[in-house]
């Protein structure tokens, strides 16, 4: 389990010294979950989220044209003219060109799932986190005859962009998330402050569950303990005990409810095993609940 002192610690060097925090750790161990937690304490509104897949390149995480929507559209209008103005109805910033808007205050950028993305874009990343700026060519081409286009934000707000470039003024707050499951450049880790979070010991997961869920340990007990023994053969998720306890001691009153308490005290407590097995599935599996 992540603490906010080992982030808050580096908050500094994270926005003084653009420094993106690299947060390693199995899945589960609230990676992401830190991203939010940072927004919410410092007080830094949404979380601007890029969720990393094997065909995600910097461009799409700076912004999006559509070009083809811009060719029908000027092909369908009355007078046959491209209206140069209008070119921003047809661009919008990605999250990482978002995050990267001159504003006083940073904004959070979390990069989900590293570990995901080709081999080039640890190192386009670094180039943008050092320049903390980009251009949108199609902006810049045409900015000697219109300086100021408006265009849509990741966020579904608009801006204005002058002469084709994003300049960050307060650095965002990024956090990039891996698994563990590849190498990075050596640039790309010097570059990066590193965190890597642990499994939560069992005493940290009874305050997890307290802080969600009450005081209820007497009832959450024995499925902490399977939970624990279960955790070290495979991959589970904290929220995965979360909905488990919740489930297992709100149960009536859910529409859906299992019937859990139905029966003897035998058949009960067979229902409830096999209810508890269901939820604590392994991240790898392939089983439906």
């Amino acid at each position: 389990m992540f603490t906010y002192t080992q982030v808050n610690n580096r908050k500094s060097i994270i926005l003084f010294r653009r420094r993106p925090l690299l947060v390693t750790g199995k899945p589960g161990t609230g990676k992401t979950s830190l991203a939010y937690a940072v927004a919410k304490e410092l007080q830094l509104g949404e979380v601007l989220r890029w969720n990393i897949t094997t065909r995600s390149t910097l461009q799409q995480g700076l912004y999006r044209y559509d070009a083809i929507g811009r060719l029908q559209d000027a092909q369908m209008s009355q007078d046959n003219k491209d209206n140069l103005a209008e070119i921003g109805k047809y661009i919008q910033l990605g999250s990482l060109g978002t995050a990267l808007l001159p504003s006083k205050n940073p904004k959070v950028l979390l990069i989900d799932e590293m570990d995901k993305s080709d081999i080039d874009l640890p190192n386009d990343l670094l180039n943008i986190f050092e320049e903390g700026e980009f251009e949108i060519p199609e902006l810049a081409r045409i900015a000697d005859k219109v300086s100021e286009i408006v265009v849509q934000t990741y966020d579904n707000q608009t801006t204005t962009i002058v002469k084709g470039k994003v300049q960050c003024q307060a650095f965002p707050f990024v956090i990039l998330t891996s698994n563990g499951e590849r190498e990075f450049p050596p640039a790309f880790l010097r570059r990066c402050l590193r965190l890597d979070l642990r499994e939560p010991t069992r005493e940290e997961l009874e305050a997890i569950v307290k802080a969600h869920l009450g005081d209820i340990i007497g009832q959450a007990d024995k499925v902490i303990e399977k939970f624990v023994n279960r955790r070290d053969k495979g991959d589970l998720a904290t929220d995965q005990l979360l909905n488990a306890i919740y489930m297992l001691t709100r149960t009536a009153d859910l529409p859906d409810s299992p019937m859990l308490d139905s029966g003897d005290d035998q058949e009960k407590e067979q229902k409830k095993e096999k209810f508890i097995e269901r939820l604590l599935q392994y991240l790898s599996s392939t089983e439906g609940i």
